[in-house]
């Protein structure tokens, strides 16, 4: 077994075993809960950047030789706080409606947790761990799937294409925010004094009309379209 592949049993082992007791020594008055939660502060507060180990015992107000008497090191950490945050999340078969409703609902959702806690994004995007909420709501958004006519194969590839689709979009939400009307009209004013933009008239037309690249609609429709175009596979594969 190579490093990495150790590293991932260490998680999986971890996320899977009862998260209670600590790995050796005394518990010294800690829960796993409690670290999981002083983790998530941090991240929360000061972005996943400044999490460590010894930020964690510091947020705890302990030694940090007594968190590695619960888990290894901050691999381990990060996949529970994904673990604790997803416990929390509604499950896609729970929502109302059909499987277009359930998905849009868990879509919106799952939009609005990134949003709460945007350091997800990147330990979600590097996490190779599976933990139990996790396979539970992969569990979960495949049966919203049953009985539509897709494969078992399309039925992940649409979960995990909303899932990139929203993921993205609230990156890009965050990398690149609204800016303020009057920064609009700012940048409007020296780009008019500095550019010619006869030879753009599909740009000059999108901003005439209104658009921003990143108006809070964008999402709307983008998952309008994903979502069409597997209710057309679905509505071929009933017709053939």
């Amino acid at each position: 077994m190579n490093a990495k592949e150790d590293a991932q049993r260490r998680v999986l082992e971890l996320l899977w075993k009862d998260p209670r007791r600590p790995a050796r020594g005394p518990q010294r008055g800690l829960t796993m809960e409690r670290i999981v939660a002083a983790a998530i502060q941090v991240a929360e507060t000061e972005g996943l950047a400044a999490l460590s180990m010894r930020r964690v015992a510091v947020e705890l107000g302990v030694g940090t030789a007594s968190l590695y008497t619960y888990l290894p090191g901050k691999a381990e950490l990060e996949a529970l706080m994904v673990e604790a945050i997803g416990a929390d999340d509604p499950l896609p078969d729970d929502w109302p409606g059909d499987w277009r409703d359930k998905l849009e609902a868990w879509a919106r959702t799952d939009r609005e947790t990134y949003r709460k806690h945007p350091w997800m994004l990147h330990v979600v995007a590097t996490a190779r761990a599976p933990g139990p909420n996790m396979l539970r709501w992969l569990d979960s958004a495949l049966r919203v799937l049953e009985g539509v006519g897709l494969t078992e194969a399309e039925k992940v590839a649409v979960i995990e294409s909303i899932d990139a689709y929203v993921r993205g979009q609230v990156r890009l939400s965050l990398d690149h925010p609204e800016p303020s009307p009057d920064e609009v009209r700012e940048r409007d004013a020296v780009l008019g004094e500095l550019v010619d933009f006869a030879p753009y008239p599909a740009l000059v037309a999108a901003v005439r009309a209104g658009v921003s690249p990143y108006a809070e609609d964008k999402f709307e429709f983008g998952l309008r379209l994903m979502l069409d175009g597997v209710e057309a596979l679905i509505a071929g594969r009933a017709a053939g």
